[in-house]
């Protein structure tokens, strides 16, 4: 890669084509991002639009009941709320970072801007949004139909390849939380693929110790989104 992607991490950034991003480049804005930090406020108006440069950044929905739970989750290969370019003006969740990391802002109007006048930037955005809507449908029928153990294996895969780590800071409570049912199920699960060798986990950090195991032990929806991502992006490697 040029100097200019030297600090980019993000898919759609990177597949973007090399006169599109240096013109969008100096507008981008990177910063660091916390743990429960949230990117975007459910209800709030659009001001910025975010690349996933590194970690994972769940998207949650707030219960009257206090209950939450994770619809979705957006890593290196997308944007927060792309939906919001084609007319959605407020988010309708909140997108909370899980995993710390970097992401790359850039002014919601100076985006519609260059989306209006660069072909490439605009077809690739409306990729994203599909893959989102997509996303959203697997997650609500992965939630419905596949066993905690097989969804909390989709769900570790999923934040490994956004980390490009096996290893990576988690609480079995916020684990609980995404995945909507009570600590004591993912104790259990956790403690089963420890058994089997799978993770190692020790003062909130896991570590994935046979990938090619837990993704055995996966549902098909990690797979299916991975195989989705692998037909929008040119530069992928890092979902390998």
């Amino acid at each position: 890669m040029s100097s200019l992607d030297d600090d980019i991490g993000n898919l759609v950034l990177l597949s973007l084509p090399a006169a599109t991003l240096k013109r969008i480049r100096p507008a981008l804005e990177w910063r660091e991002t916390k743990r429960g930090e949230i990117v975007q406020r459910a209800g709030a108006p659009h001001e910025f639009v975010s690349f996933i440069n590194g970690g994972l950044v769940s998207l949650v929905k707030d219960m009257r009941d206090g209950r939450t739970v994770e619809v979705g989750e957006v890593g290196i290969e997308g944007i927060v709320a792309p939906a919001a370019l084609f007319g959605l003006n407020q988010s309708v969740v909140d997108a909370v970072v899980e995993i710390p990391g970097s992401i790359m802002r850039l002014k919601h109007g100076i985006l519609r801007r260059e989306m209006e006048r660069d072909r490439a930037l605009h077809d690739l955005v409306s990729k994203c949004a599909r893959y989102s809507l997509i996303q959203l449908v697997q997650i609500a029928a992965c939630n419905r139909l596949h066993h905690i153990e097989e969804r909390c294996c989709r769900w570790l895969l999923t934040a490994r390849d956004n980390v490009r780590s096996d290893t990576f800071p988690l609480t079995q409570e916020y684990l609980a939380m995404l995945l909507g049912v009570q600590r004591a199920g993912v104790t259990e699960v956790a403690h089963a693929l420890q058994d089997q060798g799978l993770i190692t986990y020790r003062r909130g950090v896991l570590t994935i110790s046979n990938r090619a195991k837990l993704q055995a032990k996966a549902c098909e929806c990690y797979r299916s989104l991975h195989d989705t991502r692998a037909t929008i992006f040119r530069d992928y490697r890092a979902f390998q």
